[in-house]
């Protein structure tokens, strides 16, 4: 018997166990461990921001649908992973050894990097997770009684951009509908090297169709900006050239502001050496496990990729669904193979693709792979963005709900992309 250990819970963790159940034997054991009660479908945090999504509407509590799968679940955060001895110790203390480990668990965002960022005794919003997007939805409330200007965007490292331009949208959306857009003047900050950069380098003509997305909504933006810190109202700018020499100094007043932060690896799993790189995401080789600890495999956000390209302010790689789904299906194929003592021979796609909803439509974009040269580098846009994101969230929490783990990404996109593409020939 092994006992299989899945750390984390959330988009990859949870798809994550429900592939191990198809890939372990009868003997084994299986155990989900998160430092929350439930299921977030991050995803729709942008939503939850505005008030068009509650907490009650995104999340699941996982005890009880867990259970009725036969996963055991500890609703415990972990403090320290002891690699050597595989053994984790819990947050109350409880320590659970296990045979193989997969560590799934996202990032810790990074505010303290930046003075003044961040919900948490900064002057920014956030909506990288849901409690997060309920505090800035309470903020945007208090905002559009006494409207005024907006500063969004994301900081030099940060490595998801879709969301910060979703939520300049969506807000863009909303105000229109509680007619004061007219009273908001908004600007988007981005360490990017230019709109729609994305941390990929650009895929199809994302730059082209959110420059223009942006005009058309008078969002004006600051790329290849380092944000040197934030004040009550006001957020001090660097633009810098492409040799990464300064610009402009903006200062920016604000009224209400959302900047996502930089990522990193969660304390527990910081400086492990051979595990872990020096911002603490986990080393993984092409079978998504860590070559020096093989009886660790990890997936997700709190994985290593090394940036696309070198730009004048640090941009990271995102990890989109698309990519995440593709880890998860290798790693638990291959710790499949390992149990039954034969060598992992599974390899996620690691192709990106993203439904960025922007309230009314929105873009979309396919990179594959997401490095260039690629075999398909595409994005569009429409109407039929928004509505293919509200049935992704409803097929997904559906999905999480019943246990399911196929592969909705692999089997529907690209089909979904061929009709679409036909359309607008």
């Amino acid at each position: 018997m092994a006992h299989i250990v899945v750390l984390g819970a959330g988009i990859g963790g949870l798809p994550m166990a429900y592939d191990l159940k198809h890939e372990l034997r009868s003997e084994d054991k299986l155990t989900v461990i998160s430092n929350n009660p439930y299921f977030q479908f991050t995803p729709s945090n942008p939503w939850a921001g505005v008030g068009w999504r509650t907490k009650k509407d995104i999340t699941i509590d996982l005890a009880p649908v867990l259970g009725k799968h036969g996963i055991a679940f500890i609703a415990d955060g972990a403090v320290k992973l002891d690699a050597d001895n595989s053994k984790l110790v819990l947050e109350s203390g409880r320590e659970v050894e296990y045979d193989y480990l997969v560590i799934a668990t996202g990032p810790e965002l990074a505010f303290d990097e930046i003075e003044g960022l961040g919900p948490h005794g900064g002057h920014t919003q956030s909506v990288c997770t849901i409690d997060h997007a309920v505090t800035a939805n309470e903020a945007w409330e208090a905002f559009c009684k006494d409207p005024g200007p907006i500063v969004v965007g994301a900081v030099q490292g940060a490595s998801c951009y879709g969301p910060a331009y979703e939520y300049a949208m969506i807000m863009d959306t909303e105000l229109k509908r509680r007619k004061i857009r007219d009273k908001v003047p908004m600007t988007f900050v981005t360490a990017e090297p230019y709109v729609g950069h994305l941390g990929l380098g650009g895929v199809g003509d994302t730059k082209g169709l959110l420059e223009s997305e942006m005009r058309d909504r008078h969002i004006n933006w600051v790329t290849n900006a380092k944000v040197d810190k934030v004040e009550d109202g006001k957020m001090h700018v660097t633009e810098v050239n492409e040799d990464g020499s300064e610009k402009k100094k903006h200062e920016l007043p604000f009224k209400y502001s959302m900047m996502l932060p930089a990522f990193r690896g969660i304390p527990a799993v910081r400086g492990i050496d051979g595990l872990v790189n020096p911002r603490g995401f986990i080393i993984v080789d092409k079978h998504q496990r860590n070559p020096k600890y093989p009886n660790i495999f990890s997936i997700g956000v709190c994985i290593a990729i090394a940036p696309l390209e070198a730009t004048p302010v640090p941009v990271g790689v995102p990890k989109t669904g698309y990519m995440i789904e593709s880890m998860v299906a290798a790693a638990a194929a291959n710790i499949g193979e390992v149990l039954r003592g034969k060598e992992p021979t599974h390899e996620g796609t690691w192709n990106a693709f993203c439904l960025a909803d922007f309230g009314n439509k929105g873009v979309a974009f396919l990179a594959q792979p997401q490095n260039p040269p690629r075999n398909m580098n595409w994005s569009g846009d429409g109407r039929w963005v928004h509505w293919a994101k509200i049935a992704f969230e409803k097929y997904f929490m559906r999905k999480v709900r019943k246990g399911q783990s196929e592969p909705f990404w692999e089997k529907t996109i690209m089909n979904m992309i061929k009709v679409t593409r036909l359309k607008t020939k």
